[in-house]
């Protein structure tokens, strides 16, 4: 492929992208938020215990949240044990205008128990899109690319519930993604090695870096002939990304794209030489 077609490439899956984000939130990210918005956001302390009694907790809620996802607690699994506060209601008289109002006040907390979500059975939690197709040989060549650049590839369950995760010199991605899926996180982090560990990183925030590293991975997946679906806008959809700021972005998404592209499509004659 030569440099004018993976560029021209490039360009139209950006556009078509930019096109996407600009219709707004798919149904199946729609129903995602709704579902996490039913996720309470716990304090530290909360955190803390949830933790100690569960190390390899995801999403948690109580009884009835999970009932009304269509999920029931397994029979015998025991509760997390968390603080809830308690509240008593106050009458108060306010000093100018002589209006009294109703205020709650903590007095102290409760034993409350919530469930993990691997401890209740039943219907699918709501997902955003996945990407689908066959990355066919292009996942081993992007594997290899990764480890020829000198950064250390691995597999692990301990980064769930997040797909893949980069640090400087270093990818991790969960193993148990789809040949498909696999192919677009790696891209996605890789993108983030290239354009988010340098001198520019100051320049960026997550909204933006994320907007990044994700419209990469949507043209390189489109590029290798892989549907991204919806699964790339509702990621940036995730993160507050608009067309906006892809556009903000565009000549870094482009070179980078073009980057792993052109790795993608000279490997066979590195290997054969």
């Amino acid at each position: 492929m030569s440099s004018e077609n993976v560029k021209r490439i490039t360009n139209q899956a950006i556009e078509q992208l930019a096109k996407d984000l600009n219709e707004g939130h798919s149904e199946a990210l729609t129903r995602y938020l709704g579902a996490m918005a039913k996720f309470r956001a716990y304090s530290f302390l909360n955190v803390l215990l949830i933790l100690k009694q569960c190390p390899n907790a995801g999403r948690v809620a109580g009884y009835k949240t999970w009932q009304t996802f269509g999920r029931q607690v397994k029979k015998g699994e025991k509760g997390i044990m968390i603080l809830a506060p308690m509240y008593r209601k106050q009458l108060e008289k306010r000093e100018q205008t002589g209006e009294v109002e109703e205020s709650q006040h903590a007095v102290g907390f409760r034993a409350v128990y919530i469930w993990d979500e691997q401890q209740t059975a039943g219907n699918d939690l709501p997902q955003i899109g996945s990407v689908t197709g066959d990355p066919n040989v292009y996942l081993a060549r992007l594997e290899e690319f990764v480890r020829r650049n000198g950064i250390a590839l691995s597999y692990s369950d301990t980064i769930a519930p997040a797909k893949g995760t980069a640090e400087k010199g270093k990818i991790t991605l969960l193993p148990s993604q789809s040949p498909a899926d696999t192919f677009a996180t790696l891209v996605h982090e890789v993108a983030h090695s290239d354009m988010h560990f340098g001198d520019r990183r100051a320049d960026t925030d997550k909204r933006m870096r994320e907007t990044e590293a994700e419209s990469v991975a949507y043209v390189v997946c489109s590029a290798i002939g892989i549907n991204p679906g919806t699964a790339c806008r509702d990621y940036i959809g995730l993160y507050g990304g608009d067309a906006n700021l892809l556009l903000a972005s565009l000549q870094y998404v482009q070179a980078t794209a073009s980057f792993i592209l052109a790795a993608l499509e000279a490997a066979p004659q590195q290997q054969a030489a």
